[in-house]
Order: C-alpha cells, then sequence, then structure tokens
C-alpha cells in the first residue's frame, strides 16, 4: 500500500522523477532566502519579483515560444530592471520599499499578461502563469541546479551579514554602506530563486514555495538556523506531497504543491510549538509551588 502510493509513481515514472528532483530542489534552495525575508517583513516584496519577471519572461515567449534560456534570460532581465527602478524610486522618493516594489508588481503583472494574451492562447497564460512542474526535462533540472547551487554558495558567505541586517540595519550602514550591498545581493538571489522556480511552477506559484514553509517556521522556533532547517524540510515536504496528490487526483501540480504548503501553515497555525493557538491556551507553568 505504501509502496504503490508513495514509492511507486516515482520509480515507474521519469517526469515524475524530474519534477521530484526539480521541487526538492527548489524548496531547498529558496525556503532559507523565504526565512529573511519574514525576517526582514519583506515577503510581499518577493510576490511583487516573483510576478515582476512576467514581462521578460511574456516577451521571450511571444519571440521564442516555450524555450527554457530566452525566457529564463528575459525574466531574469525583466526582474532585476524591476528590483533597480524600485530600489531607485525608494532612495529618490519618500516612498517605501514594500510600496514601490509593489506598485512595480501590479504594473508588471499587468503588461505581461497583456502580452500573452494579445500574442498567445488561454492555455499559453496559464502556462506562463502557473507552470508545469511534470513537464521539467534535463536542462530545466540544470538550470534549476546551478542557480541553487550558486544562490545556496552565496547565502552561505553573506549569511552574518544578512543576520546582522535583520536585527540592526544601522549598523551595516555605518560599516561605508554595505548594508545597501548585501541587501541588494539578496534581492538578487531571489530574484535568480524565482526564475528558476518559475520553470516549473509559473509567476503565481513561485513564491509560495518560497515564503509558506518560512512563514510555518516561525510557529516552530525563534531560532534562525533552526528555521532555515525546517523550512527546507517543510518545503521538501510539500513538494512531495503536492506532486502525490496531483499524480493520484489528476490535479495541477502547482498549485497542488503550494496549496500542501498552505495546509501545513493552517495546521503550524494550531499545533505549533512557538506561538501556535494550542501553545497560547495552554501555557507551559514557568513556576511550581513547592509546598
Amino acid at each position: 500500500m505504501i509502496y504503490e502510493n508513495i514509492i511507486q509513481p516515482f520509480v515507474d515514472y521519469g517526469f515524475m522523477r524530474r519534477a521530484l528532483v526539480a521541487c526538492v530542489v527548489m524548496a531547498a534552495s529558496a525556503s532559507p532566502l523565504g526565512v529573511f525575508l519574514v525576517l526582514r517583513r519583506m515577503s510581499l516584496v518577493g510576490d511583487a519579483a516573483s510576478h515582476a519577471i512576467l514581462p521578460g519572461a511574456a516577451l521571450a515567449f511571444v519571440f521564442f515560444g516555450v524555450s527554457l534560456w530566452p525566457m529564463t534570460i528575459g525574466g531574469l532581465v525583466a526582474g532585476l530592471l524591476m528590483a533597480l527602478i524600485a530600489g531607485l524610486i525608494t532612495r529618490i522618493t519618500s516612498i517605501k520599499e514594500d510600496a514601490s516594489f509593489t506598485a512595480a508588481y501590479l504594473t508588471s503583472l499587468s503588461i505581461g499578461v497583456l502580452i500573452i494574451s494579445l500574442h498567445g492562447s488561454t492555455v499559453d497564460l496559464l502556462h506562463v502563469l502557473f507552470g508545469n512542474v511534470l513537464a521539467v526535462d534535463a536542462p530545466s533540472l540544470f538550470l534549476v541546479s546551478g542557480i541553487a547551487s550558486f544562490s545556496l554558495i552565496t547565502l552561505a558567505i553573506i549569511y552574518r551579514p544578512l543576520v546582522v541586517e535583520c536585527f540592526d540595519s544601522g549598523f551595516l550602514k555605518a560599516q561605508r554602506g554595505q548594508g545597501a550591498f548585501y541587501h541588494q545581493l539578496f534581492l538578487v538571489l531571489v530574484i535568480m530563486n524565482l526564475v528558476a522556480s518559475f520553470q516549473a511552477l509559473g509567476t503565481l506559484m513561485a513564491v509560495g514555495i518560497m515564503v509558506l514553509p518560512a512563514i510555518s517556521t516561525r510557529l516552530w522556533t525563534k531560532n534562525i538556523d533552526g528555521a532555515i532547517g525546517l523550512s527546507m524540510i517543510f518545503g521538501v515536504f510539500s513538494a512531495v506531497i503536492g506532486l502525490l496528490l496531483s499524480y493520484h487526483f489528476n490535479l495541477p501540480s502547482g498549485p497542488a504543491i503550494v496549496l500542501t504548503a498552505s495546509a501545513w501553515y493552517l495546521l503550524s497555525v494550531f499545533i505549533g510549538s512557538s506561538g501556535g493557538v494550542l501553545v497560547g491556551l495552554f501555557p507551559k507553568k514557568h513556576f511550581h509551588n513547592i509546598n
């Protein structure tokens, strides 16, 4: 029973194995970045960045069709350009970063949908917005794995400055303006991971595998190292369960994965050991009467 329902789909079908590898790699790479997005109260910035890649991917789709490298390069250029423009607006005006990213997100999403609608079909639009992880091929796996490797190595190098900036952003700013450098590098990693996830999950779903596991970890631990480890576990768990649900019940794979992560988040709200509802209803006793 366990073998037939859980293991056999990945043994019998190559597309399921490729989807599993892609999702595990994406979860391991994107979830730690989600932890820092949550700590820095930038969750909506991640959502905005995921949609900012749409115009570039849409233009590449119009000229090259569903082609891996043109859509990847187009999405990466569009995402980085949006981050640059949003950051510039924040610096030269009184608008906060989250507001400028939100404005850029709405504009980018509208432009991308308009481009695909004028030059494609409803099926093309759904493919770009929601992706198809079951259609991941070998070149896509190499791309996802390469971005994940670069992201994890870079994150390990800048880990300490990022932690410092989460709790005392003014300290790094005083160190020859290094805070801005690490902040921009962090955003580049976020956009790169969203572009990699976009190939499988689409622009609307890509941010889900990044942010939802990270939000769930806040209800289980307050330790950053622990949160990063748990976010990876939650992300991989959501990917595996979502793929199996997609296979057995003929569901869209991307939404199934993200909804699994959402279900785990809701469960964490109630049973999380560090801020869950049940913990609040039945707090631990800190003092005991010895008489």
